[in-house]
This record gives structure tokens, sequence and C-alpha cells, in this order.
């Protein structure tokens, strides 16, 4: 007896009864079947030995894409957990999650030891031979009191049995545990799915071990994560290593001090940075510009205090849904007082300082204002996740009938701005209303994000949703850039609120001399001034565009006398407006040019006997051929257009 089921395009297949997603993929193709790590069955991923019934969906997942790497990480993972728990005897586990470009699973060891680098290859030896074994994933439901006693010895796993704990991986409906068996000695907690069998995979590599907190609670017991990556083939891993590498010479935080541009004392505590001058110059360059841009664009510059009484962010909504992430109060003899989180619920007072009319709208506020979140150690990260940071934060008060326009006309804004740092390649995310997290009714919620759609669509950006990423008073659009290598980091976001609005009471007088209610759009352009500095930094490689550059040009003098041409050359470029300087004749030439190469400088001007002579200097471009006798005039010219077109 035959068996039809239907596959992506429309097509159908006949099969023979019982037989599987894998017999399925094997009929389709050779190709097809090698490359096939699940199958997607009316819906629901599982695996390719489930068999198929009359009149199923079936899609085959294969290795190349992001659902396929994703399940061969997290089969990597489990094999993991086996290896440990086979080679440290009274070793437990707790989480095993996939994550972007990897996976990583946390464990106890006994009597608190902890893994040293040399056990890292043991460990990859041990999941070699685990993946050899060609060890099958076996799936069960059973019973909680069943579950419990299979992981009596792992306290973790009985936590997450029990719902005390959390674990994305282990959640399945039904009041069942979900397990995965590789038999003959290894099972898990798991909701799956998994590739057939352990043979499957073998191109990964284990990275690096690290400290994790359970639950990532300080409270909780220090448990020890090993971060591995995994993928489809060698070369893939190969790349992947190669990209990783970049990253390590790009990473903001080594180019940070290389270049002598910020630090992070311990005296500060973690997730706090000071900006030195050759930072603060750059910082000070990225605010100019954004102040320029809104000023030219109609905003009005507003400012408020680091702090405000617990009634303001009672009023905000913020204690009630964003308390996680607030600092503990300060008591007062007038009440507490909180670090404030945004900078929202003070522009919201701006506005309802006094009666508003309709002409004065869209009413555009903009400010830097420096907030303050609390971030837990374990998830800081240099710039790119930090405790104190400043948003260049804007408001726009407008009516309903105008958030359409102002929407296309701020994707515009943000792009264009993004352009002028060295970024062109954008993506977006539309993030939903957050289910059991939101305030407001369905009916608002559905029209922002309505009005948020219509506005990638009109701009055609190219974006995906993101179910239930909201913020509790309303959806938005989030700006995601692509770096050199190849990296996505999300930077600009766009929200449509109706909430806070109501909740402060905000109305204008409309031409009908009546109230009504005000809408706002909230925008951060770089997000924070600190996080985009940190992935721009990672972007240039340290070695900013010459309208960015802390130095943009360095004058070297080959000997001693030809000093005094040297500086007056500084002389020069200072009174035209750029930053240059240079260094003593103390040091062979060579040496000197090579100190400037470290520093990243986008010119290094060499002047002898014919530049004192001429009036010239020798022009060396970071990355470009040295160009001989070029008048000092030329190129402050050519530098001039350089920096006006932030090139």
């Amino acid at each position: 007896m035959a068996i039809v089921v239907t596959l992506p395009d429309g097509s159908s297949r006949s099969l023979d009864e019982g037989a599987t997603a894998d017999d399925l993929a094997a009929a389709i193709g050779r190709g097809l079947a090698k490359a096939a790590v699940v199958a997607e069955i009316n819906g629901e991923e599982r695996e390719l030995t489930t068999p198929l019934h009359d009149g199923d969906a079936v899609a085959i997942v294969t290795d190349t894409t992001d659902e396929g790497r994703y399940v061969i990480r997290h089969s990597t993972a489990h094999v993991l957990a086996q290896a440990v728990l086979d080679l440290f005897e009274g070793a437990t586990f707790g989480i095993g999650p996939p994550i972007e470009d990897g996976f990583y699973y946390d464990f106890q060891l006994a009597d608190g030891a902890t893994f040293t680098p040399d056990d890292l290859d043991r460990i990859d030896a041990r999941m070699r031979e685990i993946i050899k074994e060609k060890q099958p994933f076996q799936r069960d439901e059973i019973p909680d009191a069943e579950a419990k006693e299979l992981f009596a010895a792992h306290p973790f796993k009985l936590e997450i049995i029990e719902g005390t704990a959390d674990d994305p991986m282990s959640a399945t409906p039904g009041g069942l545990v979900r397990t995965y068996e590789n038999p003959p000695d290894f099972i898990d907690l798991c909701r799956g799915p998994h590739v057939p069998d352990t043979g499957r995979l073998g191109h990964f590599k284990l990275t690096r071990v690290a400290g994790a907190y359970w639950r990532g609670d300080e409270r909780n017991p220090m448990l020890q994560r090993i971060y591995g990556t995994a993928w489809e083939s060698k070369q893939a891993l190969e790349d992947h290593l190669e990209r990783l590498e970049q990253a390590r010479e790009r990473d903001h935080r080594k180019l940070a001090t290389e270049l002598d541009l910020l630090s992070f004392p311990d005296e500060l505590g973690g997730g706090l940075a000071v900006w030195h001058p050759k930072g603060g110059i750059v910082r000070k360059l990225m605010e100019d510009y954004s102040r320029q841009r809104h000023q030219d664009g109609g905003y009005e510059f507003v400012y408020s205090p680091n702090l405000a009484r617990s009634t303001l962010w009672e009023t905000s909504g913020h204690l009630d849904w964003f308390a996680d992430a607030m600092y503990p109060p300060m008591e007062t003899e007038n009440g507490a007082y909180y670090p404030k989180p945004m900078n929202c619920p003070f522009h919201m007072l701006i506005f309802g300082s006094r009666q508003r009319s309709y002409r004065e709208l869209p009413l555009r506020l903009f400010e830097l204002g420096t907030v303050y979140r609390y971030e837990r150690s374990g998830v800081l990260h240099g710039l790119l996740r930090i405790r104190g940071f400043t948003q260049d934060d804007s408001h726009i008060f407008c009516t309903r009938d105008q958030i359409q326009d102002e929407l296309v006309s701020l994707l515009d804004f943000v792009i264009s701005v993004l352009e002028a740092f060295g970024f062109d390649d954008f993506t977006a995310s539309l993030s939903t209303k957050p289910e059991g997290k939101a305030v407001g009714s369905d009916e608002e919620w559905d029209e922002a994000t309505e009005a948020l759609r219509r506005a990638l669509e009109v701009r055609e950006l190219e974006y995906e949703v993101d179910v239930g990423g909201g913020a509790f008073y309303g959806p938005k659009i989030d700006i995601h850039v692509r770096d050199a290598i190849g990296r996505h980091w999300q930077l600009s976001t766009l929200q449509v609120d109706f909430q806070l609005p109501e909740r402060f009471g905000l109305d204008y007088i409309g031409p009908d001399n009546h109230p009504h209610r005000v809408s706002v759009i909230h925008r951060a352009l770089f997000g924070s001034v600190e996080r985009f500095f940190g992935v721009m930094l990672e972007h240039y490689a340290g070695a900013f565009p010459a309208w960015l550059a802390p130095v943009q040009a360095r004058v070297l003098g080959v000997r001693d006398d030809h000093e005094r041409h040297a500086a007056k050359v500084v002389e020069k470029l200072q009174a035209a407006g750029f930053r240059a300087d240079t260094m003593d004749a103390d040091e062979p030439l060579g040496s000197r040019i090579r100190k400037a190469k470290l520093e990243k400088l986008p010119y290094i001007l060499v002047v002898g006997d014919d530049d004192v002579a001429e009036g010239t200097v020798g022009v060396n471009p970071r990355g470009g051929e040295v160009e001989r006798g070029v008048s000092v005039e030329d190129f402050i010219e050519r530098l001039a257009a350089e920096v006006e077109s932030h090139s």
C-alpha cells in the first residue's frame, strides 16, 4: 500500500507504507539524502527516522541551511556532554544549547575541579571516538517520576525536570519528559530533533572554557562552560575558524588598548569604560556629526538628568516591566531615586510641560543621554555589552496621520547616517508584541506594527519578523549592518508607541480645538555611542577613515635637520583644521614609519632635503603607493576633499 506526501514546491511523491523521511530524501536524490539532517513534517522538525503518513507535508532540512547547522551543533553538544561524563568521574551537567555559529555545554566537576587547556584535547579525542561509533540518537518520552530516577545523580537536570530551572532545549509539551539516548551509556533531557547518529557529525572544534553561574545567577554554583563550533564540512569549519581569527585581530578591546583609545579599569567595576584622548576625539567627531545631522533634520535639542524619583518610573511602567535591568534605588529624605535606564520618560515630561498645538507637530526631540542598565557580569563584553552608555535618543511626537511619513523619512535618515560611517549592507527585523509582557490593546499593537511594516516595504528594506521581540510599550524595527568580515550587528532602532503618551496623558489641541492623544516614535540611531564605536572599530580594524582618525597625518623628517620643516608642515595642517603631529628624528626613519603604521594613521608624510628646498612632502598613504614631491597645499586640498566626502 502506498502513501502520498506533499513537498515544499507543491508536488507530491508516492512512497511505500512505513517509509521514513530518510527514505523520501533518498527517493528524491542521492545528493539530498547525503545532505539531509532532519525533516520538517507538517510544520514540526523531526528526525529522518520518523515514519511518514499519507497526506503529510514534508520538507527535508539540509546541512547547509541555518536550521540544519543548528541541529548539527545541538547534536555535537550532546557528544561533548557524553565525552565529559565519560572522562571525569563525578561530573554532572547543566544545559547545552546551540548558539550562533556554535554550541556550549555547562558542567560541574567533582571537588570543585576546573578544566585545563589539555583537557580540551582529551575531550576532543573522546568525542571523535563517539562519532566513529555511529551511536544512534534515540528519542523517548517518559513520566516525570521515571525521569527523576534516571537523572538522580544530576541535580541541575532535576531542577529542569521539576520546573525550577528553564532549559530551552528540554521543554516538551504534555507533561512528559523527552529524552534522547545514545546507547549504550548516555542519555540527556532534550526536545530534539537530532541527526540520525553520531557518525553524521565530526567537523567541529572546541574553542574555549569559561565560567558561568547556573541559571545566570551569581548566588548559584559556578559551572564550567565549554564552547565549541560545528559545521557541515571541513571547508566550512576552516572558513569559520579563519573568520574567528580575523575577529580576534579586530576585537575592539584589543585594538582600543593598542591604539590607546579607551580602557576598562578594574577600579571602575565591570561594564564601565574611560575614554582616552584619542578615543575621545573619535567619539566627539561621531557626536558632532550626529548633532549636525539632527540640527539639519529639524530636531530640537534637550537634556535630562541621570536619575529620577520612583514615581516617574512607576508612571512610565518601567518598574513593572523593566525593573530587572534597573539598578537599585537610592533612598533619600524625599523618596527613592533610580539611575535612568532610558531617556523616554523625560521627553514625555518635556512634551507635557505645556499645552501643545497640532501646528507644532511633528515635534522631534533629540538628546545624547547617558543611561544605566544592570547587566550580569557574565554577559558583559567590552563596549558591546556595557552597564553605562550614551544613546542618541530621539522622540518624535506626531499625529496618527503623520506616523507613516515620519517612519519612511526616519528610515532614510538612519540609512544615510550609517552609510556615512562606512556601512553599506543593511537588513532589518520587525519585532512584534511580547505576549504577557506588554501594555495596550491588540488593535493598537496591530496598527503600530502595520505602520512599521509599510515603512520597511516602502523603503524596500529586506526584513524578518521577530515574533514577540517588541518592547513592552510597542513594536519596533531593528536595523542590522554587515561589517567588513561578514558579521551582522544590530544598531539602529525605531519604535511606534501609543502607550507612554497614554500613561503620561499627553495631548495636543487639534484643528477642531479639542484635545487628541499624541503618538510617539522612539528612535536610537547609533543605538548607543559606545556600542556603535566598538562595532565601527572592529569594522575598520582600527584603521579609521581620514575624517574619523584621531591623527590624520604624521610628518617625519628624514634627519634631525629636517625637523624644523616638518614642524612647519604640521602647523600648516593644523591651521587648515587637520589633526597632525610629528616625531623627533631620534630613531631611524624606518623605525618611526613602522610605529606610525602600527597606529594605523591614514597618512605619513616624509620630508627630506628636496622637500625642504621645494616646500613639498613625500606622501605615504595607508594601503597605497608612496608619492614624492607633493606640495603641501596640494596635499591639504586632497585631504580636505577626502574628509568632506567621509571616505
